[in-house]
C-alpha cells in the first residue's frame, strides 16, 4: 500500500464525511467531484484500511427499491456518489439535494491525473484483454503509475474471486479500477476489497471501453441534459435496452411516487 510508495506526498488526512443523504431509501453522499477526489486521496494517504467507492445510479436504486439487503450493503460503502444527472434532479425534487453528478469515468480520469502527480499505484481490472492493455498504455502515456492489470473474465479462466483478489494484492496497488458490469462489480468489491490489499477499489463500469475508443462518450451538451444513457443505448441497443428503457421508467415512477408521498 501507499506507505511503501515513496512518491506520495503526505498531508494530514481528514475524516471521511459522514453526512449523507437518502434517495429512494438508499444512501448517497452529497459530495462534489473535487470533494470526492480529496476524500479518496485522504483515504490512500491515511493508509489504515481498505475502502471502496460506489457510483450510485438509477439502475442500482431501482434494484435496491425492492431489496433491503442491497440497501444495507450499499450503505457500507466508504464513499457513495451520484453517477447520473437523473439522481441530482431527483434529489432536489425530493428535498435532499445532491450538489452535482460525479460520473465514474470522470472520477477515474481525475485519479489517473493524481497518480501521475503523486505516484499512486493503479491496478486495472475489467473489459477484454485487448481493451485493458490499451487502457494501460494510455494511462502510462499520461504518466500514471499502472502496476498491474487483468481482463474482466477471470471466472471464465477458472479463477475464483479470491484468487483474483490475491493476484491484485501481489501488485501492491493503492487504487483498483474495477471495470466490470453490475452486479459482479459490487459483489467482487464488497466481498474482497480487503483481500486486494488496495487502499480503495473504485467501480468504473464500462469506462475502459470508452478510454480504449471502443465506445464513445456522449457530447457535453447531452451529458448536461441528463441524456447520456440514450447515447449509450444507441451504441449498444440489445445489451442496454432493459437497463435503460425499462429501468429508467421504473426509476421515474419511484421518484414520482416518493414525491406524491411527501405532499
Amino acid at each position: 500500500m501507499s506507505l511503501l510508495n515513496p512518491h506520495i506526498t503526505r498531508r494530514k488526512p481528514r475524516a471521511v464525511p459522514r453526512h449523507t443523504n437518502r434517495l429512494l431509501g438508499a444512501r448517497v453522499d452529497p459530495l462534489t467531484m473535487d470533494e470526492t477526489v480529496e476524500t479518496i486521496e485522504d483515504l490512500i494517504e491515511k493508509d489504515s484500511g481498505h475502502y471502496n467507492h460506489l457510483a450510485m445510479n438509477a439502475a442500482k436504486l431501482v434494484s435496491a427499491s425492492h431489496d433491503q439487503e442491497l440497501v444495507d450493503k450499499f450503505a457500507t460503502a466508504t464513499v457513495v456518489t451520484a453517477d447520473g444527472q437523473s439522481l441530482v434532479w431527483a434529489s432536489k425534487l425530493l428535498g435532499a439535494p445532491l450538489p452535482e453528478r460525479v460520473a465514474g469515468i470522470d472520477l477515474m480520469d481525475r485519479l489517473v491525473d493524481a497518480s501521475a502527480e503523486k505516484g499512486y499505484r493503479i491496478y486495472l481490472l475489467g473489459a477484454t484483454d485487448t481493451v485493458v492493455r490499451q487502457v494501460r498504455w494510455r494511462f502510462l502515456a499520461r504518466g500514471a503509475n499502472v502496476v498491474g492489470f487483468h481482463n474482466g473474465f477471470w471466472r471464465r479462466e477458472d479463477m475464483t474471486d479470491q484468487e483474483m483478489a490475491d493476484e491484485i494484492a501481489r501488485s501492491n496497488p493503492d487504487i483498483v479500477f474495477v471495470g466490470v458490469p453490475s452486479p459482479l462489480k459490487e459483489d467482487f468489491v464488497f466481498a474482497h476489497k480487503d483481500r486486494t490489499g488496495a487502499a480503495i477499489c473504485v467501480g468504473v463500469g464500462g469506462s475502459f471501453d470508452v478510454v480504449a475508443g471502443i465506445t464513445s462518450r456522449a457530447p457535453k451538451f447531452v451529458q448536461r441534459m441528463g441524456m447520456e444513457w440514450s447515447w449509450r443505448l444507441l451504441q449498444e441497443p440489445r445489451r442496454m435496452f432493459k437497463r435503460y428503457l425499462v429501468g429508467n421508467s421504473k426509476f421515474v415512477w419511484l421518484v414520482v411516487r416518493a414525491r406524491l408521498n411527501r405532499d
